[in-house]
């Protein structure tokens, strides 16, 4: 496409245009690359009014760079038709500009979706009992605008093997809306570790939905096998899952290997790097991880 374009009318003007809002060249050739038909979009009718939204909203050209980077198809999108619309629809039902701007900037494919879907979006992320003038309602926006309802009647429908109630699925999406983004399979190994391996109750879980964003192989299995083994050598004599999953690296390595004298430390040391590697080799295999 871009070769094929006349460089005097077509393109010159275009990049003429991106160079007097500050984008530079390297960050021009970002954009251009991963959606070249931006340099063919009609400079009145298009690009000029789309920037100019985007200005009103983000009040910075570097914060419109950044939207671009993040999202080089943003300027493709008819300003009135797409973003203007979903973004009144967001005024509307009273969400702080400050949410809609950082949104904008952060994860700029929110606003992106058919005006109908967003609406419908919007309202059932409401429903859920997310507050319009807390930022978490944005990101329940994209969690949700971001999946089919299909896949997300399966992940819910999923987590109600583990005995969880309608309440205690809601609790933690509206905790932590991005949990839900995960797949089903790792999500189900994860649940299925915490629950049947480590004891945690559901309702535990429930209340720390990041546990299920948590790294298996960093984090979740090597804590878990370094202080089942402290336990099972009588060292420890029970396990505390916050000061566990929930410290830090560094937290834990103070609570749980420099608590002790330098020698003996050393050697937890070195146990607690052991099982990392053992636990790294798992790599989210559900059934290595159901016979530890």
């Amino acid at each position: 496409m871009v070769l094929t374009t006349d460089v005097e009318k077509i393109l010159l003007p275009r990049i003429e245009f991106f160079r007097s809002k500050g984008i530079s060249n390297p960050d021009l050739a970002q954009i251009v690359s991963s959606n070249p038909t931006i340099l063919s979009s009609s400079l009145e009718n298009q690009l000029i009014p789309s920037f100019d939204l985007l200005s009103n909203v983000l009040k910075s050209n570097d914060k419109i760079i950044s939207a671009l980077k993040r999202h080089p198809r943003l300027l493709n999108y008819d300003p009135n038709d797409v973003l203007l619309v979903n973004i009144n629809i967001l005024v509307d039902n009273g969400v702080n500009e400050c949410h809609i701007a950082s949104t904008l900037c952060s994860k700029p494919s929110t606003l992106t979706v058919s005006p109908i879907k967003f609406k419908s979006v919007v309202q059932e992320a409401k429903e859920m009992g997310f507050d319009p003038c807390k930022g978490m309602l944005m990101v329940a926006i994209y969690a949700l605008g971001s999946m089919a309802k299909p896949t997300l009647k399966r992940k819910f429908e999923a987590f109600k093997k583990f005995t969880w109630s309608d309440e205690e699925i809601s609790e933690p999406f509206r905790r932590y809306p991005s949990f839900i983004r995960l797949s089903v399979d790792n999500l189900m190994v994860t649940m299925d570790f915490l629950v049947n391996k480590m004891g945690c109750s559901p309702g535990f879980i429930a209340k720390r939905p990041r546990l299920l964003l948590m790294s298996m192989e960093k984090k979740i299995v090597s804590r878990f096998l370094f202080a089942w083994d402290l336990l099972s050598k009588g060292v420890i004599k029970n396990i505390n899952l916050h000061a566990l999953l929930e410290t830090s690296e560094h937290l834990f390595i103070e609570k749980f290997v420099n608590c002790y004298k330098p020698e003996e430390a050393s050697r937890m040391l070195k146990l607690y790097h052991e099982k990392l590697d053992l636990s790294k080799n798992l790599r989210m295999d559900g059934y290595k991880l159901q016979h530890l």
